[in-house]
């Protein structure tokens, strides 16, 4: 049975990305006959769950149990997806031959939640879904519309405001076709070739070691779109690399950590959360992810300075340029790299192709070229263990769609939705946006703590975005705000996930990598209070505005990470001028604000820092970034 089982599993995983990949190039429609999207979401989902119960069995492999509930489920939504024609006629029965699978498959899509996104997700929905039974016995503000349980459970089954909808299709589609593209560039060796392009740009610069880590997980990053994945990565080679040449293990898992979370933050993937961004928005994806340039570059330009610093403070050099490859016999292999994030940029913002489409290209791409540069095509083997690959890195966030979806249903047929909104607009009023802004990053910290990113913001733009937006503030630059906070949660102690998977694997302590990450991505913690009151920063205004956002933000970055790593000087001048400096820091990105977005004064603090920065005479006199 373990066999049956183990083979089970390895079907429905190389199912759900060729399903997919069916369903993105319009297979249904080419062979004759019409799918709706709602029934290729069921049906998706029922493949996904019957996996993701097969991923994590009760025992050491998956047995006849794990197979007997891997099956319910796929054959709950599979039911659901077979009768969803028939259902759009036929809205009044509410039989136990509708709500009896509903029942079954709500239940296993919960159990899949458990296993795969651990205790605070489940009791989150779970906690939602109780609300949804007995709410309306609550009184006041949150007392719930009374809904009886077999209508209940068939909304959140089968209605496109629940789980069959727009968050699943998002995922089902956007998200897949670049989670394909990305596991195929990573199977083709793009780890290796972006570790060492940044070994050749920056490994002999003060402090290279380090500020080779930043350069390899942003451009990992782009493809990759999970922390954990970029520090894995990446961090296996540049953590041994930085605690050879001076960093303190702790410092070099801070850098690890801190750079690999950026990967998130960084376009075109942004870690599948700009698809939901634009879907949530209704906006060109291409926005979004134009939106979230600059201040990506914010983020990794403070910790490239910090770095700097902390090389200066401690006579760390740089590797010599004899140990490095050289980026012309780097770029000679990794061309076949290098053209297909070039294609995916000319498809996406030139010629404004699907997004998921344009990755499934890409990929195709990436595949053919790969072949003309091995001089043979893959073999069947390597595209079987990509497929399943994929599907094991699919399963578990189409699980997270699928909760996310019950979330939003309660949200949408208790009425609840509306109520918050209105609550948190009253305390916008009465405490002002600020206040509400601090609730709602701490909120999202907390959720954080024990969910992945793209979950805490689902829940947090169901939630807190109508809110904020209805207080005034930009909708991008609400979206962007939950969705940094929810980020920023995988470095917080006490659980930061980040700083714990990268101190494993320098054998650093968990507690010192957490809190040194945090002065690697202070500017992270300001930026999103910058998105709301100078929303230019996310390309939201006149071209004159985003060129002062961006210029204030870049050397308010500058300025805040000498603040927060020292300047040399020693301790008690470091402390003193520290403060000062993290005032100077505050005082230069806020200027336009206080100023006026398009008001060239709001310069004026930014270029006095500039050139003070510039003529900066440490106590060794290196250049910044340069060994002399």
């Amino acid at each position: 049975m373990t066999r049956i089982a183990a083979l089970a599993r390895d079907i429905f995983l190389a199912a759900i990305p060729a399903v997919g990949i069916l369903w993105l190039l319009d297979a249904p429609l080419r062979l004759g006959f019409a799918v709706l999207g709602h029934a290729y979401l069921s049906g998706m989902l029922g493949l996904t769950i019957a996996a993701a119960l097969l991923l994590k069995p009760y025992g050491r492999a998956p047995g006849a149990l794990d197979l007997a509930l891997a099956l319910a489920a796929l054959g709950a939504w599979l039911y659901g997806a077979v009768n969803t024609e028939a259902w759009l006629t036929d809205i009044a029965d509410r039989g136990p031959h509708k709500w009896i699978p509903a029942a079954i498959g709500l239940a296993l899509a919960m159990e899949a939640t458990r296993k795969h996104c651990g205790a605070a997700m489940t009791i989150l929905v779970w906690m939602f879904l109780a609300y949804g039974l007995w709410g309306h016995h609550l009184p006041g503000l949150f007392e719930a519309t009374e809904t009886p349980p077999a209508r209940y459970a068939l909304y959140l089954y089968n209605d496109t405001n629940a789980v069959p909808g727009l968050v699943l299709d998002t995922g089902a589609t956007l998200v897949l076709g670049f989670m394909i593209m990305g596991k195929v560039m990573e199977r083709g060796g793009a780890t290796a070739f972006f570790n060492g392009a940044a070994l050749a740009a920056m490994g002999h610069r003060r402090g290279g070691a380090a500020k080779v880590e930043v350069v390899a997980s942003s451009a990992f990053g782009t493809i990759n779109g999970t922390t954990v994945g970029n520090i894995l990565g990446t961090g296996i080679i540049t953590i041994p690399l930085m605690k050879s040449h001076g960093f303190k293990p702790h410092y070099a898992a801070a850098i690890e950590a801190s750079a690999s979370n950026g990967g998130q933050i960084v376009p075109p993937v942004m870690g599948t959360t700009a698809f939901l961004i634009a879907e949530f928005l209704q906006v060109p994806y291409a926005e979004v992810a134009l939106a979230g340039i600059v201040p990506a570059l914010v983020y990794y330009w403070g910790i490239f300075v910090q770095i700097d610093r902390y090389a200066a403070n401690h006579g760390l050099a740089g590797i010599e340029k004899g140990a490095l490859p050289r980026l012309g016999a780097v770029m000679a292999t990794g061309w076949v790299f290098v053209l297909p994030l070039a294609l995916l940029v000319y498809l996406l913002f030139w010629l404004g192709y699907n997004p998921g489409k344009s990755a499934l290209i890409v990929a195709g791409f990436i595949l053919v070229l790969n072949a003309i540069q091995h001089r043979r095509p893959p073999r069947l083997g390597e595209l079987r263990d990509m497929i399943v690959e994929s599907g094991k890195d699919l399963a578990p966030l189409l699980v997270i769609c699928a909760a996310a979806g019950i979330i939003i249903g309660v949200l949408n047929v208790t009425g609840l939705g509306l109520q918050l909104v209105g609550i948190l607009t009253d305390l916008a009023k009465a405490a002002g946006l600020l206040a509400m802004l601090v609730a709602a990053a701490l909120i999202a910290i907390v959720l954080g703590m024990g969910m992945p990113t793209a979950a805490v913001y689902i829940v947090m733009s169901v939630v807190l975005a109508p809110a904020l937006v209805k207080s005034g503030v930009v909708p991008m630059a609400a979206h962007f705000f939950l969705f940094y906070f929810g980020l920023l949660s995988m470095l917080t102690p006490p659980v930061a996930i980040a700083s714990y998977v990268a101190a494993g694997i320098a054998g650093a302590d968990m507690w010192k990598t957490s809190v040194v990450a945090l002065k690697f991505c202070a500017s992270a913690y300001l930026l999103p209070f910058l998105f709301v009151y100078n929303p230019a920063i996310l390309l939201q205004g006149g071209p004159v505005e985003i060129g002062i956002a961006a210029a204030t933000a870049i050397v308010s970055a500058w300025v805040l990470a000498y603040s927060v790593e020292g300047t040399g000087r020693g301790l008690g001048a470091d402390l003193a001028q520290g403060g000062l400096l993290f005032a100077a820091a505050i005082a230069i990105g806020a200027a336009p604000v206080w100023l006026g977005a398009g008001n060239p004064l709001s310069l004026v603090p930014a270029a006095l820092a500039l050139a003070a920065l510039l003529f900066w005479k440490p106590k060794n006199k290196e250049t910044l970034g340069v060994t002399p």
